[in-house]
């Protein structure tokens, strides 16, 4: 069972940038490139959503709409590390970050079997 620890969270002002990073851990890297990766998202009393993933090779790489355009995920396989980009930050976007494996490459939080703790992202207008 792999182990995720998020970080990178923090306030930033709107239009503004941060970068969140996903360290993984307990597995190979044979593990590790084999596991789709995924970040989602939460709010108080609302669902986690779903934000951005990537398979274990990094070809195919998809985005909630909502996202689309100012997040970039990408992976370090040899790292076992994921991150996310964001870029043009909105006071939308604040939420607590998970990042997530998943051996399925699925969009619904349920398709993930390992997550990590969070990390907290706060953007001011």
């Amino acid at each position: 069972q792999v182990q995720l620890v998020e970080s990178g969270g923090g306030l930033v002002q709107a239009g503004g940038s941060l970068t969140l990073s996903c360290a993984a851990s307990g597995g190979t890297y044979r593990t590790f490139i084999s596991l789709g990766m995924g970040w989602f998202r939460q709010v108080p009393g609302k669902e986690r959503e779903f934000v951005a993933r990537i398979s274990g090779g990094g070809s195919n790489i998809n985005y909630a709409d909502s996202v689309k355009g100012r997040f970039t995920i990408s992976r370090d396989n040899a790292k076992k590390m994921v991150y996310l980009q964001m870029n043009t930050l909105k006071p939308e976007d604040t939420a607590v970050y998970y990042c997530a494996a998943s051996s399925v490459f699925g969009l619904r939080a349920a398709n993930y079997e390992a997550w990590g703790q969070g990390t907290q992202v706060t953007v001011s207008s």
